[in-house]
């Protein structure tokens, strides 16, 4: 089993980082692979709208100029994917926004590539403003089909400065329950993943564009 988890704060070694490995912790422990790469602060950009994906159909976006397909092949891989993101204006990173944006279109566009993963959010904040921030991540996984597992609390830590949120003591131990209940579902859903229903195909949107 592989668990990925992407750090959307350009701040290596920051809060967000410290959150997502304290989160990876217990699946490692469980005999699984983790690995944790990082998108923020790294060249990506937003969806064009291009519809290239569905054309192509290919398991990859059109543009390919920047880190996303990288990252979207190892979301592909993964049996859950964790992303992370610091809170920005009550919102995920822009570089979150697009990897989110691109990774959910080209997944529906393939056929439903996420359906049947585990998906969950992961917040840092300073005051206010994470659970919106979590609700965007979560609205990604729930509209790709993916199985989205409960915790003890919100998969949020408190902190400004960079470590100050291994201090905050409920926050970690959430992130350690969080890992434990995605490996406990991993291992109980393995063996039925493959007659998860299908959705069936998508209509193409309609744009005045």
């Amino acid at each position: 089993m592989y668990a990925l988890a992407v750090n959307g704060s350009p701040r290596k070694g920051g809060n967000t980082e410290i959150l997502l490995r304290h989160a990876l912790a217990p699946l490692a422990e469980a005999g699984w692979r983790t690995e944790l790469v990082q998108v923020g602060g790294r060249n990506i950009r937003g969806c064009l709208a291009c519809m290239k994906c569905r054309e192509n159909r290919n398991m990859r976006c059109a543009v390919e100029k920047d880190v996303f397909n990288g990252i979207f092949a190892k979301m592909v891989e993964a049996d859950a994917v964790i992303l992370g993101s610091p809170t920005y204006f009550t919102d995920v990173t822009a570089e979150m926004k697009a990897l989110l944006d691109r990774a959910g279109y080209v997944a529906l566009a393939n056929g439903g590539l996420f359906k049947g993963r585990i998906g969950a959010a992961v917040v840092a904040a300073r005051r206010g403003g994470a659970t919106h921030v979590y609700d965007t991540i979560n609205h990604m996984y729930l509209m790709n089909q993916m199985i989205v597992p409960g915790s003890s609390y919100w998969n949020l830590g408190y902190g400004l400065s960079q470590g100050e949120v291994e201090e905050d003591g409920e926050a970690l131990v959430n992130m350690k329950h969080l890992g434990q209940a995605i490996a406990w579902l991993g291992a109980a859903i393995a063996p039925h993943r493959a007659s998860y229903p299908a959705a069936g195909p998508r209509p193409a949107p309609k744009t005045k564009d």
